[in-house]
């Protein structure tokens, strides 16, 4: 999920990516609910949990964008 994420923001200046070691932050852990890893959080809201295909992971992102897709 994170070469993933990655390979969107090179695509666009509309996105950024950051992977955190939740054990390294637990306050953000705490923060948004890490209950597994993967974990994908976008505009400061839970978007994935777990791995997920390219197609259904940019789908999640929009949608949680609001830029489309379903969440």
């Amino acid at each position: 999920m994170v070469h993933l994420a990655h390979q969107f923001a090179f695509e666009s200046d509309m996105v950024t990516a950051d992977m955190v070691e939740v054990t390294e932050f637990p306050h953000l852990g705490q923060r948004y609910g890490v209950r597994g890893v993967p974990k994908t959080v976008a505009n400061e809201h839970s978007a994935a949990d777990g791995a997920l295909p390219e197609a259904q992971f940019l789908e999640r992102i929009l949608a949680t964008a609001g830029l489309g897709g379903s969440a």
